[in-house]
């Protein structure tokens, strides 16, 4: 019988931002997952707009300011060809609010997200379901970030959802190893295959603080290699779901 092809990606994403940094970190995390591609990237609103129309992708990750032809002036263009979720670093309640009056279907600022999160987010957006984190908070919030996206993010971070409805491997794992936050989202993508660089991108640090991170968490496990972590940090999990 002849092979038969296996299935590509099924969410396309299109991500504009000025900073190649950027760029190169959510690439680099959105494509670690099976089921997502970064179809093109872009520098400026004038270029995501050309490219969106010539690769139509289903989701749009658009920083608001950069040169040019900045995020919220290329918006409405690219709201008509896919969904759009602002990714940057500016939270003013007035760019937030200009932003979801355009046709923004999410909002999202650097730092105060996950990775997990972020990738619930982009299949949360894509499917029509707006995603506006409650730190943003004002009348003009479509949606709860947090309660809304709660399984979502427990789906795409390999957890499963307590009974009380919590993200219990997150939750399990910095009271059992007393992991911060950022050390479980370093860990997470340790588990997922990424190199000390891959994560530095993806997390927007330096390679030294990821090597800083690593070395805490090894303590913390009581590990001695990547491996060993891995074992630990799924083993935990594993031992917390049946319970």
């Amino acid at each position: 019988m002849p092979d038969q092809a296996l299935p590509g990606p099924s969410l396309r994403v299109l991500v504009a931002d000025d900073n190649p940094v950027v760029r190169a970190g959510l690439t680099a995390l959105l494509d670690a997952h099976p089921d997502i591609v970064v179809v093109a990237t872009a520098r400026d609103g004038a270029e995501a707009l050309d490219r969106a129309a010539l690769l139509t992708p289903d989701v749009v990750l658009l920083d608001v300011r950069m040169p040019g032809t900045d995020g919220l002036t290329a918006l409405p263009g690219l709201c008509a060809i896919a969904p759009v979720m602002m990714l940057t670093y500016s939270s003013e309640p007035e760019v937030v609010a200009e932003a979801l009056r355009r046709g923004a279907s999410g909002y999202l600022v650097h730092g105060e997200f996950t990775a997990a999160e972020l990738i619930a987010a982009v299949r949360e957006v894509r499917h029509g379901r707006p995603t506006v984190p409650d730190s943003l908070g004002g009348s003009y919030q479509p949606l709860s970030f947090s309660s809304h996206l709660q399984s979502a993010v427990a789906q795409s971070s390999g957890a499963r959802p307590s009974p009380a409805g919590g993200l219990h491997r997150h939750a399990a794992h910095q009271s059992e190893f007393g992991l911060s936050a950022r050390e479980v989202e370093v860990m997470d993508l340790i588990a997922a295959g990424m190199n000390n660089r891959q994560i530095a991108a993806t997390c927007f640090i330096t390679e030294k603080t990821v090597k800083n991170h690593i070395n805490r968490i090894f303590a913390k496990l009581h590990s001695s290699s990547r491996s060993e972590a891995i074992a630990h940090w799924l083993g935990t999990a594993h031992e917390g779901w049946s319970r």
